[in-house]
């Protein structure tokens, strides 16, 4: 199995084509369905064996609400870490049990180049203080893990020095370097609304909602109080779960494209086991994320969203909007 294992993860991050990334999804669904016990009895209760699944849209995706209550593995390997998700006062949050923190890892740094150079080119800069106030952040683990990587000696999470990382991006922009300030949605409406400093050229780049702090936003409510106020032409999104390992990027308008090994299918929502297999209307969001290989790689989320030509897709809410979670959720 170790072997197999192996021979899967080289082949996810060296997909080069459609016919790389369904011929992998397919193997990747064997190997869960064969060593992941909760995934294989959800699969067995749909009467939904591997001789049944003919084409990718077939494949059933496990509910997000599974990781409040199951230890979602494939094998045996010892956990290394344990991600968990925000949530309000009174919910249940998913456990993510990682037993290859080097795979998340490899998913995140890949997918950061990918979109955006190397992260030694920046000084990164964080405002995530709802995260930092707590433990088993995954978003905090691969933002430490980038600013570590900038070698810049001024990159780090300013929760509270304002003043200081105002000071210090002016300075960055100065001496024309590239900046990426990464911030949670009401720190950065709090900066531009307190400060409203100019950071043209800077990549502004949110990760999610209110958490309870703020009145929600829409999306592009909260983008273009931004844009006037910090002076930038676009700001860019991150969308990740606690639940994966992998991360799409938004570089403006909220159209989010996914790294080679991550995909975006929209459900029936009236039907959860209907897949669309081509772009169509709203519904909702299933994730494929063939790096969660060591946990489950099909996930059904809580968020309504469209694919687009192209492949980029754009996430338009919630099922549910009492119940807030995630990194990237805002009510459109």
């Amino acid at each position: 199995m170790i072997m197999q294992l192996q021979n899967l993860q080289r082949r996810i991050f060296n997909i080069k084509s459609k016919t790389d990334f369904w011929e992998t999804t397919f193997e990747v669904f064997n190997y869960q369905y064969n060593n992941n016990t909760i995934y294989h009895n959800f699969l067995k209760s749909l009467g939904k064996g591997c001789s049944k699944i003919k084409t990718p849209y077939e494949i059933p995706f496990l509910p997000v609400e599974f990781f409040r209550n199951h230890k979602i593995v494939t094998g045996d390997l010892p956990v290394e870490i344990i991600f968990e998700s925000s949530g309000t006062t009174g919910i249940t949050t998913g456990k993510h049990f990682v037993n290859d923190l080097l795979l998340y890892e490899e998913s995140f740094l890949r997918s950061f180049s990918l979109f955006y150079g190397e992260p030694e080119e920046y000084l990164i800069a964080a405002l995530l203080p709802s995260y930092m106030e707590r433990e088993g952040s995954s978003l905090v683990y691969m933002v430490d893990n980038l600013i570590k990587k900038s070698r810049n000696p001024y990159s780090g999470f300013y929760k509270n020095n304002i003043e200081d990382l105002i000071h210090t991006i002016k300075k960055a922009k100065e001496e024309k370097q590239k900046v990426l300030l990464l911030g949670v949605s009401f720190a950065l409406i709090d900066l531009a609304e307190n400060q409203s400093p100019d950071l043209s050229g800077v990549i502004v780049m949110e990760t999610g909602g209110m958490k309870g702090r703020r009145k929600e936003l829409t999306r592009s409510e909260l983008h273009s109080i931004l844009k006037g106020k910090l002076n930038v032409l676009s700001i860019h999104s991150e969308y990740g779960m606690t639940e994966l390992l992998s991360q799409a990027y938004s570089k403006g308008d909220g159209i989010f494209y996914c790294p080679p090994w991550m995909k975006i299918i929209i459900r029936d929502p009236q039907d959860p086991l209907t897949l669309y297999n081509e772009p169509a209307g709203t519904g909702g969001i299933n994730i494929i994320d063939l790096a969660n290989i060591n946990s489950c790689s099909f996930i059904a989320t809580g968020d309504l969203g469209k694919v687009y030509e192209d492949g980029g897709f754009e996430v338009l809410g919630r099922f549910d909007n009492s119940n807030i979670r995630g990194c990237n959720l805002l009510v459109e």
